[in-house]
């Protein structure tokens, strides 16, 4: 088993836990590593570390946890790296929940949060599903698909208000502030869902409690798949909700009367602040290394003696 799944299996089973290793794993200064120091951290890690300091060790524990896929071994292409998904998608998360004067603003931000989201998804799967030019194709196909779901149904509002010329105050209401909430939760889960559909379709490797690979479960990637999606559901919904509320407050106060100017860049900041905060949250939510009952596995699963629980990898 990858070192870093040995780690989560041992450190990260609590969700405070979780969130103190999050809260030092998404640190964006680790990007800027070189290959070569993430390679001596893992082999540091690998033969070595008995014989380094803790701090040398911890280090280097953080930026193998942050640079290196638990499946695969292989680097995570940088853009996508979970310590940078904060100062690249924050931006594209304000300019898609602004109110725009137009359809194709909208619809261009939306489709640059939603490319970016659906590369982030793909990057950081479970990557144990056997793959042929048959699979990369159908999976290539359906990541198109979601980019360009995703980006006409997270313009949608905008759409309702334009097209459709609901002007009133009422409909105004519901559209840019109501249904973007709902909206923004379901599409982000929808994006996990269908990009890592492949992973219920041929299934990941389960592991016993000693680490040992024991086989290949379709309902263990089920399960990856549904944890991940709630969690990003509960990133994007509570970042489009939460500074919905707070200017529903501050409109009532004279002084943002008296200067409505103010409200502009409260909602900006207040986006880019729940939503940095709602990140190592929702990355927390669930373990890393997940549990799975045998009852809940296929029936091959089900004559192993000593495991009522096994083990596998949620991807990120």
């Amino acid at each position: 088993m990858d070192p870093n799944l040995q780690y989560w299996q041992s450190n990260g089973q609590s969700f405070l836990s979780r969130l103190r290793l999050w809260f030092k794993i998404l640190d964006p200064i680790s990007v800027l590593s070189s290959q070569a120091e993430i390679e001596q951290a893992r082999a540091l890690l690998q033969n070595e570390g008995h014989t380094q300091t803790k701090e040398k060790v911890a280090n280097a524990w953080l930026l193998s946890l942050s640079s290196v896929h638990p499946d695969t071994g292989g680097l995570i292409s940088p853009v996508f790296r979970s310590q940078v998904f904060l100062p690249i998608s924050a931006p594209l998360v304000v300019a898609s929940l602004i109110p725009h004067k137009g359809i194709k603003p909208a619809l261009f931000w939306q489709f640059l949060l939603q490319t970016y989201c659906a590369g982030f998804n793909h990057a950081n799967r479970n990557a144990t599903a056997t793959k042929d030019n048959k699979t990369s194709m159908k999976q290539s196909i359906l990541i198109v698909g979601t980019v360009a779901y995703s980006t006409f149904a997270g313009a949608l509002p905008q759409i309702i208000l334009k097209r459709f010329r609901l002007f009133g105050a009422v409909a105004e209401t519901f559209s840019r502030s109501l249904l973007p909430i709902p909206l923004s939760a379901c599409l982000a889960a929808f994006s996990v869902v269908v990009v890592r559909s492949e992973e219920a379709d041929n299934g990941i490797r389960v592991f016993d409690s000693n680490g040992n690979a024991i086989g290949v479960s379709m309902a263990a990637g089920s399960k990856a798949i549904k944890e991940t999606a709630l969690s990003r559901a509960a990133l994007f919904g509570t970042t489009a909700a939460v500074p919905t509320l707070l200017l529903a407050l501050l409109k009532r106060a004279k002084f943002v009367q008296r200067n409505p100017m103010i409200i502009a860049p409260v909602r900006h900041i207040s986006t880019a602040i729940i939503f940095g905060l709602m990140i190592p949250v929702s990355f927390s939510l669930f373990p890393q290394f997940g549990k799975i009952k045998k009852e809940s596995l296929e029936e091959e699963f089900q004559s192993l003696d000593s495991n009522e629980e096994l083990f596998y990898h949620r991807g990120l």
